[in-house]
């Protein structure tokens, strides 16, 4: 059994991340779901977009550090796009036993930090995601490999961001999200050993 900090998209705490949390408390797992918009949630990511940029990253990622203080040393920071950098910031302040990243990943150089060394991450992408970045995923994996650390990249086919939302239709994709939490669910068990 693991702790799980878990961090949601730029839409808020909808429906796809209630249900990651039942999915992997009823796996046994403790998750503490960090809402960064105190319940507030967006439809579009536009909207979304603004109020971020409104907030401010230095802001959301201070208020994410702080989020996670009172777990113990070795929880596993997962996240979903914009949440998935915060899961990795997390992972750069305190001792973390894996990174579990949903539709996003951040090189290293952005978020100003250096990966801890030997951390494992599993990254989940729709191959058509539009707002996939092949070089920051190139160099996201570069950060991991190069402190030791071990990337499992799962490839989900389809053109969907928030994928494993159901709320958002356009997006979901219910087989992509069986896989994703067969394969999300091995990792914390491993990670958590």
């Amino acid at each position: 059994m693991a702790s799980i900090a878990l961090f949601h998209s730029v839409l808020g705490v909808r429906e796809g991340v209630t249900d990651a949390a039942d999915r992997l408390r009823t796996a046994g797992h403790d998750v503490l779901v960090v809402d960064q918009y105190d319940s507030r949630v967006f439809d579009d990511y536009e909207t979304a977009g603004a109020y971020v940029e409104e907030v401010g990253f230095p802001a959301l990622m201070a208020g994410a550090a702080d989020a996670v203080r009172d777990l113990p040393d070795g929880f596993v920071a997962a996240g979903f796009s914009n949440g998935a950098g915060m899961a990795e910031y997390v992972a750069t302040q305190r001792p973390c036993s894996g990174v579990l990243l949903v539709s996003g990943a951040l090189p290293m150089a952005v978020l100003g930090a250096s990966w801890p060394a030997r951390l494992p991450a599993q990254l989940h992408r729709t191959t058509g995601d539009p707002f996939r970045s092949a070089e920051w995923d190139r160099a996201f994996a570069d950060d991991v490999t190069a402190a030791g650390g071990r990337l499992e990249v799962v490839e989900h086919p389809g053109e969907g961001h928030l994928f494993t939302d159901p709320s958002l239709p356009a997006e979901y994709d219910p087989r992509a999200t069986e896989r994703l939490w067969r394969e999300a669910l091995a990792f914390c068990e491993r990670v958590a050993g």
